[in-house]
């Protein structure tokens, strides 16, 4: 029926229903800036003005709007160019990532101002609560409400000044870790130093310190707006369900009600009869074809261990049948007339008990290779050694042997997994999906599809966030599947309950570290033993525990190094990648173990973990060991070869006021006995792409106008990969960043590109970018000296839009775009390049946290956190800071409250926001980014990846904080109020 509507301040007739959402019916419309992240309000990506106030129109229907006035974020302009001040402030404050819930953020911000136009900072947060973000951590979206009441007030508003960048630093001797002033004294004379390469320096001066020697830029470095801010800021169709297709088909999965079972039958034919039903989908009717769906390098992994439709069960939540229909009432409703006869089995959830004698044997079919020993629901077993460990334990003072326990919790980006696909005029296969693997979806699914990748095409728009969860090919089968069988475009969108169920997860893992230690504390052996579960199929879980491994023991120089993994089956949903892929598990018990054995020695922890860990110029001896999964990708053992970590320390240190814990009763709070205060670290090493393995591709043509469109097949997940891809090639080019128009992530259109993973893009893509861009300067240079009459063009410099030849003359790009274009020796000015790296220089990080501990209900409240991150040059310091603002937010939830709970069949039973909690902005505590810059010799303008290190450090500097309040080890997360509570009465 027809509705009317006030929307924008306009009167508007939507065809509708009164019982129909607003936000659906908004969407209808065209209003794509309100996006769908749950149906229950709890994202907040739905919200919009009614009568302004902030509401969510996911949980309010059109019957309720009629007579109000609505507000979207398309209502704040009128014209093409123009920006309200609330969107000018959240661009230039870097407040923007995927942008995905941002639209509902900027109508909060607009609420607030309407209302009290100078909010304090917790005001700001108040306004900001109600809508989730998972990617900035609340900082810049806090920054961007009070400088845009600024501009609403009419002030003059001052650039805005980014983060702090330190430039990294070689101390003769850090600041002492005891909070004594014992510094030595070097302000007379010479004093001798060494750098990480033990070389003998020289050097009068009170501030000994040597600079990285970083370059001086026109455009790399420096805190340029995201290049697609201005879309995403106004709520432009950017993402993968802002089109309307005609003919469009809804799908919906039916899954699993039992964790593991047998399906004996399924009779689709009351939902085949339903009118509006188009296709059903599922074992008997589709073909078995043996698939893993970790979107990785070929050739994937072993073990190929799905199929797109089984006729067994191994989790509540996996696939059983799916049906496409002309609405989604329809399609729900044809699933519930789906009859499936089950044979419930027997079920195992726990990685220990699974690898027992007598578990259920969750692989027991016969086309299954490649799994390491099915009978007992063994995957993989990961074992790598250097030196003697055994000897190691015995030639050792002491040896300290622990056990720590990592869960399991869900990526959670707000918007959920979603693809659509049609046939396009030319009966190719289009895919449209939000995914980080483009190029990797359109590999893996055409066989499942039983098509050639040549009539594939698979196209990645905008991502409203990914976190590895969407580094698999996981729903794009299904829609290819519907579309084959109905000749009709399919759209599939989970819900959120399907994604926490049915999508990704984190590998849990049991671990045990047996360290042995000299006197002096100096490392002598160390062994890593750990038990992961990989849910019910084995996707990522080579890789992912192969870097744990890598990680756990590169991390500190130790003569006597063994890595022991057993990668187990269980009945639970299926771990895949997620942000650290394998290093937040290992560091968390690393570094808690780490801080025992030194208080244990009577150490300082810092000064212990400085005594031992890695520097530049230090080998990584274990590297070739553990490469990626069985894939010989390190064949010789790697160097590092730039290290800032005694600056992160040292910046990290007097960011945290580190010396407070020193002082006599710092750690009790005044008049509150049951409070108390705590201090704790954590080092963390990451690193950088997939040496040998990961390459990106990149091509640059210039435009009649001097300006150039530069094409990769790299994925923009809202880290800001674009922006800073299209950084070097202004930098290269000699053009200002507007000048660089940004193509990605488009399998027929742009080149290839392994995806967004494994911190991998600024290092590989940019690599290619650079010298894509490096070329297209040459033939620039070239043409410059044929338009000047000179005889050579090395000398040419390419700056401010110009080609300046040696003796000052010069030509304008534009000009020597329209003379090879149109004038003389006719060419079109264009290159490519791609890259593949032997290195993968390692991030280096301090990370910090301050803990107030309710000693009588084991409730742990985090005001501080504090990371101070070695990744090389930071590109564009904006985006780079909000990545380590973002992963230190999801690490804190990881470490401290986020947490997949089962019942004893199996079923999770938080599969929502609110029981599963994510931290909101009105919760946070302070957090502080500081960049530490060193010059990596390998990376494009000594650049390494900032993306995932923020994840490592939280959960370990946490539980080490509590132990500096209460005397109490919690070698568990998440550091839960029973959980800490319960140590601290065992501890009684």
């Amino acid at each position: 029926m027809d509705i009317s509507l006030t929307i924008n301040g306009k009167q508007q007739t939507l065809n509708t229903s009164p019982t129909d959402t607003l936000m659906h019916a908004l969407r209808q419309a065209g209003y794509f800036s309100v996006r769908f992240g749950s149906s229950d309000g709890q994202t907040g990506a739905a919200a919009v003005l009614v009568d302004g106030r902030l509401v969510n129109s996911d949980v309010m229907l059109v019957g309720q709007a009629v007579g109000h006035s609505i507000e979207t974020v398309e209502g704040l302009t009128h014209a093409v160019g123009d920006l309200h001040p609330i969107q000018k402030a959240f661009m230039e404050t870097g407040a923007i990532q995927s942008g995905y819930s941002t639209p509902a953020m900027i109508l909060a911000t607009k609420a607030l101002l309407e209302q009290n136009p100078n909010p304090t900072e917790a005001d700001a947060r108040e306004a900001l609560s109600g809508i989730l973000c998972r990617e900035t951590g609340y900082v810049k979206p806090v920054e961007a409400v009070l400088r845009a009441a600024a501009y609403l007030r009419g002030e003059d508003v001052p650039p805005y000044e980014g983060p702090q960048i330190v430039d990294a630093t070689y101390f003769a001797e850090m600041p002492p870790a005891d909070g004594s002033d014992d510094t030595p004294d070097f302000s007379g004379g010479s004093s001798e130093i060494r750098n990480p390469k033990s070389e003998i320096l020289t050097k009068p001066q009170v501030d000994i310190k040597l600079t990285s020697g970083v370059p001086e830029t026109a455009v790399v470095g420096k805190p340029e707006t995201k290049v697609d801010a201005v879309k995403l800021a106004k709520g432009n169709p950017a993402f993968v369900d802002d089109i309307d297709m005609r003919g469009m088909l809804y799908a919906k999965l039916l899954v699993s009600p039992h964790a593991h079972a047998r399906i004996l039958d399924i009779d689709d034919s009351e939902a085949t009869a339903l009118p509006g039903v188009r296709a059903v989908i599922h074992y008997k009717n589709v073909e078995r074809v043996k698939y893993a769906s970790g979107g990785q390098s070929y050739p994937n992994p072993p073990p190929h261990d799905q199929v797109s439709f089984d006729n067994k069960v191994r989790y509540v939540g996996d696939r059983v049948a799916a049906v496409a229909a002309d609405t989604l009432a329809i399609a729900e409703q044809a699933l519930k007339l789906i009859k499936v006869d089950y044979e419930v089995l027997p079920a195992v959830f726990d990685e220990n008990e699974a690898i027992q004698p007598g578990a259920p044997i969750i692989h027991d079919e016969a086309d299954t290779a490649d799994i390491h020993d099915a009978s007992r629901n063994i995957v993989h077993h990961i074992e790598a050694q250097l030196g003697d460990v055994e000897q190691g334990f015995a030639e050792s003072d002491y040896v300290f042997e622990r056990h720590y326990y990592v869960h399991q919790v869900q990526q959670a980006p707000i918007e959920p997994h979603i693809a659509i696909s049609w046939w396009d005029s030319d009966e190719r296969l289009v895919i449209r999906t939000s995914t980080q693997v483009p190029f990797h979806a359109r590999r893996m699914v055409a066989p499942l599809l039983g098509l050639p990748v040549r009539r594939i095409r698979v196209i990645k728009p905008r991502i409203g966030g990914g976190f590895g969860v969407k580094q698999e090919m996981l729903i794009e089968d299904i829609v290819g599947h519907l579309t084959i069988k109905t000749g009709r475009p399919v759209r599939l969108e989970l819900t959120r309950s399907e994604e926490f169920r049915s999508s990704r997860t984190r590998h849990p893992q049991t671990i045990t570290w047996k360290t042995g230690v000299m006197k002096d504390g100096t490392l002598r052996s160390q062994k890593f033993s750990v038990v992961a579960n990989t849910g019910a199929y084995g996707t990522h879980g080579l890789t992912v525990q192969t870097v744990t491994g890598l990680r756990g023991l590169s991390s500190y120089n130790c003569p006597n190094r063994q890595f022991d993994c057993i990668v187990a089956y269980t009945n639970l949903p299926v771990p895949g990648a997620y942000r650290g892929y394998g290093a937040p598990q290992a560091l968390f018990g690393l570094e808690v173990h780490m801080d025992e054995i030194a208080h244990e020695l009577g150490m300082d922890p810092i000064e212990f973990r400085r005594k031992n860990w890695v520097q530049a110029g230090d080998p990584m001896p274990i590297a070739p060991l553990l490469g990626e999964g069985e894939k010989e990708t390190v064949t010789d053992v790697p160097t590092i070869e730039s290290c800032g970590l005694n600056e992160c320390f040292a910046q990290g240190m007097k960011a945290i006021e580190w010396e407070r814990k020193f002082e006599p009763g710092w750690h009790e709070v005044p008049g509150k006995p049951h409070l108390r205060r705590g201090l704790g670290a954590a080092m963390c090493m990451h690193g950088t792409a997939i040496p040998g393995l990961d390459m990106g591709g990149a091509s640059i043509k210039m435009n009649d106008d001097g300006s150039f469109n530069v094409l990769v097949g790299a994925t923009d997940l809202g880290t800001g990969s674009d922006t800073v891809l299209a950084q070097m090639a202004a930098e290269v080019l000699g053009v200002p960043l507007a000048d660089i128009l940004m193509y990605s992530s488009d399998t027929d259109m742009t080149p290839f590109d392994v995806g967004a993973y494994a911190s991998s893009t600024t290092y590989i893509s940019g690599t290619a970018v650079k010298r894509a861009a490096e070329k297209v300067a040459d033939q620039i240079r070239e043409r410059a000296a044929l338009m000047l009459e000179l005889d050579s063009w090395d000398e040419i410099r390419l700056a401010d839009k110009l080609a300046i030849a040696p003796d000052g003359r010069s030509v304008t790009l534009e000009a020597v775009a329209l003379h090879s274009l149109h004038q003389a020796d006719q060419r079109q000015i264009m290159a490519n390049a791609s890259y593949v790296s032997a290195a993968s220089p390692p991030p280096f990080a301090g990370q910090f946290a301050e803990v107030e501990v309710d000693t009588e209900t084991g409730q742990v409240t985090v005001t501080k956190l504090v990371m101070a991150v070695d990744a090389g040059v930071p590109i564009n310091p904006l985006t780079a800071s909000g990545q380590v603002e973002g992963g230190m937010t999801q690490a804190l939830g990881y470490g401290h409250c986020e947490e997949m709970a089962y019942d004893a069949s199996g079923n999770l039973i938080n599969d929502e926001f609110g029981p599963y909690h994510i931290y909101r902005a009105d919760e946070m505590p302070w957090l502080k980014a500081i960049l530490v810059q060193t010059n990596e010799p390998t990376g494009p303008f000594g650049a390494k990846a900032i993306a995932e290190i923020p994840k490592d450090g939280v959960a370990p500097a946490l539980a080490n904080a509590i132990f500096d309040a209460t005397g109490v080890r919690v070698r568990r997360i998440p550091l839960t109020p029973p959980r800490v509570y319960e140590a601290l009465e065992q501890a009684k």
